[in-house]
């Protein structure tokens, strides 16, 4: 009895993993015994030849190259073309992956990045060209290594025991055969899989029942041959590189057995345990220690690490406009700290003495007040740059010209200097990322109330120096002296000639500075500030909708486009409108405008420059996949975030066995005594109080809250005016409820809220959805929109933010209720529709949830 539940449980084992913590192990065991000797060959390292570590790199390019080439020479083997550029971008991406994926080497082919997902290639014809460009890498290690350990062997004897290596690679190539055989010519393990696993046979059969272009094959092969002898040749540069003797036997017997340990390996393609390998091997040639070391770590740095971190560069530069945009707010940010520690820290003696050789005192005094201003400036300006301000854009380019001049005026400060001028190129590469305008209103507005403050100051500043006693400062103020000392003290220089000799001349003198440097405030705060959009959604706005919506509606959310939570824009002409709201500096539009077809384009750009003239940007919610094309000319980019589900009233049916479920939940609450009615508005005083109950009853006793925006939320007067289906007990008490939303879109209905009580019975909303599909065909509606399930339904992800979208729904637990809505709607949905959100760039992407979670809440 034990020794079956071993068995069990050795059968359970994984051995991958098994194997993965084993390679981890001998990673651990070789770094950490190796550190001795590590610390030793730095100076071997330090002084290798640098003209060989050159070629080395210069050979790592052309490897990269030939693996990009290799994938192009596969894909066309298929009838695929794919861009040489698209190829080694390919190469690098799927290479990191396999570093960190388990068993990465086959798992990474998986991967394919957007550049080649769009381009709408069948899948499996790309999940071919992959499966050749992994098959050949095999293929080719057994071409070239069988040649080069007969080579070694016949050179030295003492190497026989490499052909276990060999014979190893060989069985596995031979297996690999075997199996592209048998699913191309459907024999033994084609059926066996046919009759286990029947849901996989479709996909093997698009991939084998492909022909393959077999002079495109065979170039894939000697590219793949060509390769094979790069990583020869970057042990035989490693060996030249260190001033050791180098020798063709051991780079060619050392190479194929780190490709056969890293085909192996099913976590960090050998990582360590092809270290502690070469290493061994290498001594085994004659090697001394610290040698076979500093030769393996140079070579893995030609084909390990620097394809490695070339990928994660690859990987960036994807992101480039994102860091474009993040970058430079960071770089402002830094330089405003800079500045001010520049300004208070002591300056270095020599410098300073050279500028006071050259610069009068003043000027120097100057400088450090300005590159102090310009620091407290930076800091205000950065937070407006990351909201994509063209103004913040062009007030930062001003400041930081201005620390570039003043940092070398104060005190020769050049590292400052420097850092200025690469944030400045920073700035001018990021420059069409700034498109915001400020509302020039506000400006105007900000700066008169900055003139008017500065003449308040001014004149009492003025009148307070020629007046004030001499016995505060010790001087008897003239007027120029008066006009003088005001406006120093308005700029905020402190003047040694200006001495406080009373505690009434101090508190005059800190007052000073202090209204100096709130109309300073005022005026910068006057270059940002936005001038709020008047709102326009008053009762003649509305109606106006209304008339809009009613002739050109085609969306159920077309309703809540006119709900009162909405901001109304309407175009030139008054023949269309959008519907939003704002909040954290986003003008989010319920999906798209409400207008005729060919005008929804022009009206969309049309608040786009709405929007850029009020500071405000854009991002479009839930907006269909139809009318994506409307937003093609401003080149914005989409994000899926879920699907309608669309319920066919012609087609349903209760009959049939895939309804049972629902027959005998409708069934069992008939035979219990609930009546399931639908009641015309308007709605009666008793049977509002009802919903009402059971409304609040589900949001306390489900941890509901109310939600806006895209749906209602509870409102007496709104629900009144509506069509209720409602589901009451014996008693006549009302347990659940739908409200019916009035059609917008041609033949289509809606509902908005479905609640019940915590003991409404099983099958009470399947009695609900089947009695509006009763009020639907009554009503001639031949569609049914049962809502967005958010996230469900992405099979093909097109950008990263979709892929983790995509991970999060089937993995994180937060999102299960997702899945759970998914099925029940899937059991009366006949259509999916996309949906979109549609934004600027990926920096907007990252603060749009809080917009939007500020924009749903009542």
């Amino acid at each position: 009895m034990k020794i079956g539940k071993l068995s069990n449980i050795f059968r359970l084992t994984r051995w991958k993993e098994i194997l993965a913590v084993v390679v981890l192990l001998l990673a651990f065991v070789f770094f950490r015994s190796e550190r001795h000797e590590l610390a030793s060959i730095g100076p071997q390292l330090k002084n290798s030849n640098s003209e060989w570590i050159f070629i080395g790199i210069i050979l790592g390019g052309i490897y990269i190259f030939l693996q990009g080439l290799m994938y192009v020479t596969s894909f066309k083997s298929v009838q695929l073309d794919v861009k040489l550029s698209d190829s080694v971008n390919l190469f690098l991406k799927r290479n990191l992956l396999s570093i960190f994926l388990p068993a990465g080497g086959v798992s990474s082919l998986a991967y394919l990045p957007r550049n080649i997902r769009i381009k709408g290639y069948k899948s499996s014809k790309v999940h071919q060209a992959s499966a050749i460009y992994g098959f050949v890498g095999f293929l080719t290690v057994l071409i070239v290594g069988v040649p080069l350990i007969l080579y070694a062997v016949s050179v030295n004897k003492a190497f026989d025991n490499s052909w276990t290596g060999i014979i190893s690679l060989s069985v596995l190539l031979l297996l690999v055969y075997g199996i592209f055989i048998s699913f191309r010519k459907k024999n033994f393990l084609y059926r066996f899989i046919e009759k286990k696993f029947p849901k996989m046979i479709g996909s093997i059969d698009e991939i084998f029942n492909n022909e393959i272009d077999k002079k495109y094959f065979w170039y894939t092969v000697l590219i793949s041959v060509a390769i094979e002898f790069c990583g020869v040749f970057h042990l035989l540069i490693a060996m030249y590189a260190l001033g050791v003797e180098a020798s063709f036997t051991a780079a060619a017997i050392s190479y194929v057995i780190s490709i056969l340990l890293m085909i192996v390996s099913p976590f960090l393609r050998g990582l360590g345990a092809v270290e502690f390998s070469l290493t061994y091997l290498l001594s085994g040639f004659g090697y001394h220690h610290a040698e076979a070391l500093g030769i393996t770590l140079l070579y893995r740095f030609f084909e390990f690490w620097l394809p490695l971190l070339l990928g994660i560069a690859a990987y960036l530069w994807g992101g480039r406009k994102l860091f474009a945009r993040l970058l430079p707010v960071i770089m402002i940010f830094l330089l405003g700290i800079i500045n001010i520690l520049s300004v208070i820290t002591p300056a270095l003696a020599d410098r300073l003495s050279i500028v006071k050789s050259y610069l009068p005192q003043d000027l120097i005094h100057i400088s450090k007040m300005f590159t102090l201003l310009s620091g407290v400036l930076l800091l205000i300006t950065s937070a407006n740059l990351f909201k994509g301000s063209r103004r913040a854009w062009y007030f930062a380019v001003t400041l930081t010209v201005v620390s570039v001049i003043f940092n070398l005026v104060k005190a020769l400060d050049y590292e400052e200097a420097l850092f200025a001028l690469a944030t400045l190129g920073l700035l001018m590469y990021s420059r069409r990322e700034y498109t915001f305008k400020g509302n020039r209103m506000s400006f105007q507005r900000g700066f008169s109330w900055f003139v008017g403050i500065f003449t308040a100051i001014f004149i009492f500043n003025y009148l307070s120096f020629y007046f004030i006693d001499p016995s505060h400062f010790g001087i008897d103020f003239s007027k120029k002296e008066a006009l003088y000392y005001t406006l120093h003290t308005f700029l905020l220089f402190k003047d040694p000639g200006l001495t406080p000799l009373t505690g009434f001349a101090r508190d005059f003198q800190q007052l000073n500075y202090i209204l100096g440097t709130v109309s300073w405030l005022v005026l910068i705060i006057s270059f940002y500030r936005t001038h709020k959009p008047e709102e326009q959604s008053d009762l003649e706005n509305h109606l106006e909708a209304e008339n809009l919506v009613e002739e050109y509606g085609d969306s159920s959310l077309d309703y809540f486009k006119l709900t009162s939570d909405k901001l109304f824009f309407f175009a030139a002409d008054r023949e269309g409108f959008l519907s939003y709201r704002t909040a954290n500096g986003f003008a989010v539009i319920l999906e798209e405008p409400v207008c005729a077809q060919r005008d929804k384009t022009a009206l969309i750009e049309e608040f786009e420059d709405y929007c850029k003239n009020n500071g405000l940007k854009t991002t479009y919610y839930r907006v269909g996949e139809n009318s994506l094309n409307y937003f093609s000319s401003l080149r914005k980019q989409h994000l899926f975030i879920g699907q309608d589900a669309i319920l066919d009233t012609e087609k349903f049916s209760l009959t049939g066995k895939e309804r049972k479920s629902i027959r005998n939940g409708i069934n069992t609450l008939e035979k219990s005594g609930f009546r399931t009615e639908i009641k015309y508005a308007p709605q009666s005083d008793d049977i509002l109080n009802q919903i009402e109950r059971v409304s609040n009853e589900w949001l306390e006793k489900f941890d509901k809250k109310e939600i806006v925006f895209a749906e209602g939320m509870f409102e007496r007067a709104v629900v009144k005016e509506q069509d209720i289906i409602m589901i009451s007990d014996e008693e006549g008490s009302c347990v659940a409820f739908l409200n019916i939303i009035p059609h917008c879109a041609p033949d289509e209905c809606s509902y908005d809220m479905i609640r019940k009580t915590e003991n409404a019975p099983n099958g009470c909303t399947d009695a609900l959805i089947v009695k509006l599909v009763e009020y639907a065909k009554d009503k001639n509606l031949k569609f049914i929109n049962i809502g967005m399930t958010p996230m469900a339904g992405l099979d093909e992800p097109n950008n990263t933010a979709e892929d983790l979208l995509k991970f999060a729904y089937h993995r994180v637990g937060i999102f299960k209720h997702y899945q759970t809505l998914r099925n029940f709607k899937e059991k009366y949905a006949d259509l999916w529709e996309n949906k979109y959100l549609v934004y600027n760039n990926d920096l907007d992407l990252l603060q749009i949830p809080a917009a939007l979670n500020q924009i749903m809440k009542p």
